[in-house]
């Protein structure tokens, strides 16, 4: 499994806990089950989980700044799911070059998103790095 593919799964997981309103690490490993695939990547997953989970505040506060329109509690439940994980590895990984989060949520966004989501995603995550 790619660090891409970890992505798309991760958005997949913050997603379907954001529907159920579970964000326990037992729903976590529930979702991840059976995955093998997943084995290299596991170290990225569970460390973009914690800090989206320890962090939310501080995800939510930055995405806000960002964003002159909408707040985070208005946006469809899949942006939500790709912002949180492109602001935590933005604000908490420096060894993730910020392009590469922007440009892997924008790719996210284009594939499950609304016709317009990556505009909205680059534009908000844009935002954070130069606020960074």
């Amino acid at each position: 499994m790619t660090r891409t593919d970890a992505r798309e799964l991760l958005m997949q997981m913050l997603y379907q806990m954001d529907i159920q309103n579970d964000y326990s690490k037992e729903a976590k490993e529930l979702f991840l089950k059976g995955k093998a695939s997943l084995k290299e990547q596991k170290p990225y997953v569970d460390e973009i989980f914690k800090q989206v989970t320890e962090n939310e505040t501080e995800i939510t506060e930055a995405f806000n700044a960002a964003s002159d329109k909408w707040k985070i509690n208005r946006l469809p439940k899949v942006d939500l799911a790709i912002i949180k994980i492109a602001i935590a590895e933005i604000l908490y990984c420096p060894d993730i070059p910020e392009a590469v989060s922007v440009n892997e949520a924008v790719d996210l966004a284009k594939k499950y998103g609304t016709d317009n989501s990556f505009k909205f995603i680059n534009g908000v995550l844009g935002k954070v790095a130069q606020a960074k």
